[in-house]
């Protein structure tokens, strides 16, 4: 028979137990909302109601006494409070992530995730091939971003590495080049420019363009790169992927700025011509970033040396 004692401290350790997985099912919450900025959203994300989630950021803010969020008409912001909490509760769950990431280390590269960013599915594709074949138990998820959001999601540990146009040097990031992107000028086989080896930056701004909209590195390259010269773009349409405005030269609507290396990996080049970009030319270097604090584990680092194997 357990003694009252003993039976106390079970309780007591039970209690304990239970309050600690509470308090980090709050912090989940909180860390929801604090990115969504929206209740509504944060809840669908987490897979429970609106209401439910509500009191249960009132609940954490009263074990803290003090507001996380701010309220003004259907808006919400994050606290002085909540920021604090917000980059303590980020750093928690990066290391939980880490010590995650070293455990598998140990059971070796039968199982595990790897979420990376990039800034075009086109980069990694051959990549993924064969590191699927070698490791069909990783689970691999590949989210198309602008440079900036892949920047953010590693920060805000969503992201395990990216592979973008590399940002300038970064005290939180570390930066492995992979190799230099060159933008074209890709028309119709129709298209009075088809057959042209190449085009001038002046004449390319005379002519209306189908392009990427402002938060992508690509298009900021080419505004850049445009500014620096002098002169002024025309964009006529701007779609958010590469296979739309790929679409729109192929269709003769309009001739699309692209990345030489997606237009080099498309398996059907007929009906289109690339023209390269002179005079001066667009060009921009991409390679993988990733915080400098991340446990490389084995996967990770698995990954890396085949994707930098693959650009050689």
């Amino acid at each position: 028979m357990i003694n009252s004692e003993l039976s106390i401290n079970i309780i007591d350790t039970n209690y304990d137990r239970e309050a600690k997985l509470l308090e980090y099912r709050l912090l989940e919450y909180f860390l929801a909302v604090c990115e969504q900025l929206h209740f509504t959203k944060a809840a669908e994300k987490l897979g429970i109601s609106q209401p439910t989630l509500s009191q249960q950021i009132r609940l954490l803010e009263s074990r803290l006494g003090t507001s996380l969020f701010q309220r003004i008409g259907k808006r919400i912001f994050i606290t002085e409070a909540g920021e604090i909490l917000y980059k303590h509760s980020r750093n928690m769950f990066h290391e939980l992530d880490q010590a995650q990431a070293a455990i598998n280390e140990m059971r070796g590269m039968q199982r595990g995730r790897l979420r990376i960013g990039c800034s075009g599915n086109h980069l990694l594709t051959a990549t993924i091939v064969s590191f699927h074949a070698s490791y069909p138990g990783i689970e691999l998820s590949v989210t198309e971003l602008a440079t900036e959001e892949t920047k953010e999601g590693l920060l805000n540990n969503q992201l395990d590495l990216g592979v973008v146009f590399l940002p300038g040097e970064e005290e939180q990031l570390q930066r492995i080049p992979l190799y230099n992107e060159r933008l074209q000028f890709v028309v119709s086989s129709k298209h009075p420019l088809a057959q042209s080896e190449a085009i001038g930056l002046r004449d390319l701004c005379e002519l209306p363009l189908a392009m990427l909209p402002k938060k992508f590195y690509v298009r900021q390259m080419l505004d850049d790169c445009v500014h620096r010269a002098g002169l002024a773009l025309k964009p006529a349409l701007e779609l958010s992927t590469l296979e739309s405005l790929l679409q729109m030269a192929r269709n003769n609507v309009r001739g699309a700025i692209l990345p030489e290396s997606y237009v080099k990996r498309i398996g059907d080049h007929s009906g289109i011509w690339s023209i390269p970009i002179q005079d001066p030319v667009p060009e921009k270097e991409v390679g993988i970033v990733l915080r400098k604090d991340m446990f490389m584990c084995k996967t990770t680092d698995t990954f890396i040396r085949q994707l930098s194997t693959d650009f050689i």
